[in-house]
């Protein structure tokens, strides 16, 4: 999961009356008895936590072109078909990345016993260089900014391994802005090693972009930099940041990872078709590819299970919505996006169509309601959705100038109107890109709130008399 860093402007619930509400918004009765029966019904329903511990304990880690991903993909379809939806594979190529054997120690540093060593816990970046199988040994200097390892110079830097020691702000993450402290500390995650590389460093390593301190290290992705790369956890960046000050510090590294030639893999797409307008699209989402250090629950199986529940209520209560509601399953949006390449090559000329897209991709505590890409105009239209989602305390709706979502961002662009479920994000980034990405890091009490304003949502997109005003 990554989205950039977004000023919110919390809008919409302190809306008063508009005297511009259609006749039908003001008739919202009948919409808001199914709304309401969808909220009562996601409430209680285990199944998006069913296909979570399917999708997670049965099948497992999903990298992109890996058995397991072609596994979900193939499971995902068949429960679609299950619940009476329109499937079909849509290609994607995506990039097959081995991550190979990663370790590393410390074999030089002020009070060193003899014939000893400190081990470093660590893991590869997806995107970058293989050391050899023997692995490397340099000096680590240490940078806490692109512009400290800039004033550095390449006198200092070339033949090294640069460790970019940049904190998580965890604090920022407890006051209910985690995206913001992400975006802050994953720049390092994403640039540092190229920019280590311009200046001749042999090999990059990052402080894990995560808030709590398990000695867990994060993966993820990094830009192409010829040179190997990796994170290393918080406790560890610390060690070597404090021996640094102190003298001389030097570490064996290996990290084999490697990428290999892209494979086949697929979005899966699949059409519960609209009553009237079955030509207009409601997209519901999550992606269904993940890291491979842990399972990947709360990045995204949990995003793909609410999206694939918000179809099955919908049926279950026999609703006719006017337009037709989409599930997607994305594919690849961990290493590289190239599932919403794909669907934008496939429809890109059909997003006039496209009257809104949805994505779950922020994990599965409580949510807080919706951060949207939209018009102000589109607000009073929602109304109804916060009037159902209100009980559960999902009802918010915080305007963002980017897209809500990475897979949904193309459409976005297209100026489709799009949203993410929100939530506080207090603890994901304890676990996010880490091997305790697991089932147990889920509430189903919380994820059945998740599916309730996935289905809410998106029903009342595709039920309602008119598209949102874009």
């Amino acid at each position: 999961m990554f989205r950039p860093i977004v000023s919110l402007v919390a809008l919409g619930i302190f809306l008063c009356a508009s005297p511009l509400l259609t006749q039908a918004q003001k008739s919202s009765a009948p919409l808001l008895r199914e709304l309401a029966a969808l909220r009562d019904a996601a409430m209680a329903d285990d199944y998006a936590y069913r296909q979570v511990a399917y999708l997670t304990q049965n099948i497992g880690p999903r990298g992109p072109g890996s058995p397991q991903a072609q596994a979900a993909v193939e499971y995902v379809a068949a429960e679609l078909r299950k619940l009476g939806l329109e499937v079909r594979l849509e290609e994607v190529q995506v990039p097959r990345w081995y991550r190979g054997v990663e370790t590393a120690e410390l074999v030089e540093y002020p009070g060193q016993a003899p014939g000893t060593v400190q081990k470093i816990v660590l893991t590869a970046l997806g995107g970058n260089a293989p050391t050899s199988a023997q692995g490397l040994t340099a000096e680590v200097i240490v940078a806490h900014s692109f512009d400290e390892l800039k004033a550095l110079g390449r006198e200092k830097v070339a033949g090294k391994i640069v460790l970019f020691d940049v904190s998580f702000d965890q604090k920022k993450a407890d006051a209910g802005n985690a995206m913001e402290a992400y975006g802050e500390a994953v720049a390092y995650r994403g640039g540092g090693a190229r920019a280590a590389a311009e200046l001749g460093a042999v090999g990059m390593l990052v402080r894990s972009v995560g808030g709590a301190n398990f000695r867990l290290p994060h993966t993820g992705g990094s830009a192409p930099s010829g040179i190997p790369a990796g994170a290393v956890s918080a406790e560890d960046s610390d060690l070597m940041a404090s021996l640094a000050k102190q003298g001389k510090v030097r570490i064996h590294l290996v990290l084999t990872s490697e990428i290999q030639k892209p494979v086949k893999s697929y979005n899966v797409v699949a059409d519960l078709k609209g009553a009237e307008r079955p030509e207009e699209i409601v997209v519901v989402s999550g992606h269904l590819d993940s890291w491979d250090l842990g399972t990947g629950a709360i990045d995204d199986a949990a995003g793909v299970a609410v999206a694939m529940e918000a179809a099955k209520l919908v049926q279950e209560l026999k609703l006719r919505p006017r337009r037709t509601l989409r599930v997607i399953a994305w594919m690849d949006e961990e290493n590289g996006g190239a599932g919403q390449g794909a669907y934008t090559a496939a429809h890109g000329g059909e997003f006039s169509k496209h009257v809104a897209a949805i994505e779950s991709d922020f994990g599965a505590e409580h949510p807080l309601g919706f951060e949207a890409k939209i018009s102000e105009a589109a607000l009073p239209f929602l109304r109804p959705v916060q009037e159902t989602l209100r009980p559960i305390g999902a009802n918010l709706i915080k305007l963002t100038p980017y897209s809500p979502g990475a897979d949904i961002g193309p459409m976005a662009k297209a100026g489709v109107p799009a949203f993410g479920l929100m939530q506080s994000g207090r603890t994901y980034f304890f676990y996010h890109h880490t091997a305790a990405d697991t089932l147990d890091k889920i509430d189903p009490k919380e994820l059945q709130e998740n599916a309730a304003a996935m289905a809410v949502l998106g029903y009342a997109l595709a039920a309602l008399p008119e598209p949102l005003p874009r």
